[in-house]
C-alpha cells in the first residue's frame, strides 16, 4: 500500500522529519506561523503552506494527496489550551479550543485512512478530546491512545505526551517501547560532544550553538548551583525575593542545572533561559544553547532553523524548537503506522 502524509500544525518539521526518516512520504506541512517555513523546507522534502487550519477545506487538502495513495493525516494541535499552566489563560479563546474539532472535521472530510495526533497528557481530561475520539469512532475508525514516556522511544527527556492513532483499516496501536529504563538516552550522550561556550557567546562552527547572556547575579547563582539541585542550595543573598514567599517555595526546579547521566527536563519554548526551569548546563556556567535544546528534542545535528547568514533570534528559534514533536517520537509513530499497513497487506 502506497501512503502519503499531510502534517497539520507542522511547525519546524519534527514530526515530518521523523516520518521521512522512516520512509513515509510527507506531501505537505501546514502552519499559521510563517517563521516555520525555513526550518520546515530546508530539512524536509515536503511543501510548506502558510495558512490557518480554520481556513482550509477538505478539498484543498485532497489536492495534495495522489488519488491512488492511502491518506494519512497527522498533527499536533497547539497544546497551550490544554496544559495545566495555561488552562485559565486560554480557556476563553474559542479559536484555540476549536482547533481539535477542525482537525477531526478535516480527517473525516478527506476520508483519511489513518489519523495520528500527539499532545499534552492533560488533553485527555477535556471534553474536546472525548468529542474528537467519539467523532472518529462514529466515522468508522479504530482508535487507540495512551500517555507515553518519550524516553521509552529514545528521547532524552522526562517529557510525557498523549499519542493517538486511528485507522479505518483495522485496529492500530503504538509500537512497544524501544528503550528500557536502563537504556534511556542521557543528557551526556546527547550534548557532551559540543564545544564549550560561555554565557552570551556562540560557537564559530555552529551559529545555533549559542547561549543567552547572564546577568551578574544569575552568573553567581549558576556558579552556586549543582546538577539536580535548586535555588535552595544557594547562599541566602542570592535567593530571589519571590522564592522567599510561600508561593515561591513550590518552584524548586527553576534556576537548576541538568544532570549529565540523567534525562533532561521537558524542553520548552523558553529552555534557552537559565531561570525558566532546570535548563542550566550540567557543568558550564550558562543555560543550554539552542543547538543543545534541538539535540535534546532529537533533531539531527545539522538541522537548520534559520536562513544562512541571518541573525539568530533566541526567542523565535526557541519557540520553534520547544513546540516541535521530538523527532524520535515521530519515528515511533511512523513505525507504528508502517507495521499496521504491513499487517493489513498480510
Amino acid at each position: 500500500m502506497k501512503a502519503s502524509v499531510i502534517d497539520l500544525f507542522c511547525g519546524a518539521g519534527g514530526l515530518t522529519h521523523g516520518f521521512e526518516l522512516e520512509g513515509l512520504t510527507v506531501n505537505l506541512g501546514l502552519d499559521i506561523d510563517p517563521a516555520c517555513q525555513t526550518a520546515f523546507q530546508s530539512n524536509n522534502d515536503a511543501t510548506f503552506l502558510h495558512k490557518n487550519i480554520v481556513d482550509i477545506s477538505p478539498l484543498e487538502l485532497l489536492e495534495h494527496f495522489p488519488s491512488q495513495d492511502l491518506r494519512i493525516l497527522a498533527g499536533c494541535a497547539p497544546c497551550q489550551p490544554y496544559s495545566m499552566y495555561s488552562q485559565r489563560q486560554y480557556y476563553k479563546s474559542t479559536t484555540r479550543w476549536s482547533l481539535l474539532g477542525k482537525f477531526s472535521e478535516l480527517a473525516r472530510g478527506i476520508d483519511a485512512e489513518i489519523v495520528t495526533m500527539e499532545n499534552v497528557p492533560q488533553l485527555a481530561k477535556h471534553p474536546q478530546f472525548a468529542y474528537f475520539v467519539n467523532s472518529l469512532e462514529s466515522s468508522g475508525y479504530f482508535v487507540s491512545w495512551r500517555e507515553v514516556k518519550c524516553a521509552d522511544y529514545g528521547v532524552p527527556q522526562s517529557r510525557r505526551r498523549l499519542v493517538l492513532l486511528a485507522s479505518k483499516l483495522g485496529p492500530i496501536s503504538l509500537i512497544p517501547p524501544t528503550h528500557r529504563t536502563d537504556q534511556y538516552v542521557t543528557v551526556r550522550q546527547t550534548i557532551r560532544d559540543l564545544p564549550p561556550i560561555a554565557a552570551g557567546s556562540c560557537s564559530l562552527d555552529d551559529p545555533l550553538h549559542t547561549s543567552s547572556a547572564l546577568s551578574e547575579i544569575n552568573l553567581k547563582r549558576i556558579q552556586a548551583s549543582r546538577p539536580g539541585g535548586s535555588w535552595k542550595d544557594w547562599p541566602d543573598e542570592l535567593v530571589a525575593g519571590c522564592h522567599r514567599l510561600p508561593s515561591g517555595k513550590t518552584y524548586p526546579s527553576v534556576y537548576g542545572r541538568m544532570v549529565w547521566d540523567n534525562l533532561s527536563p521537558t524542553i520548552t519554548t523558553q529552555s534557552f533561559g537559565y531561570g525558566n526551569g532546570r535548563f542550566g548546563h550540567p557543568d558550564q556556567d550558562r543555560a543550554i544553547s539552542l543547538r543543545e535544546a534541538a539535540l535534546l528534542q532529537t533533531f539531527p545535528r545539522d538541522y537548520t532553523f534559520f536562513e544562512e547568514h541571518s541573525s539568530v533570534h533566541m526567542k523565535a528559534v526557541g519557540r520553534l524548537i520547544g513546540n516541535a514533536v521530538p523527532v524520535q517520537l515521530a519515528r515511533a509513530v511512523a513505525r507504528s503506522i508502517k507495521v499496521h499497513l504491513e499487517q493489513q497487506i498480510a
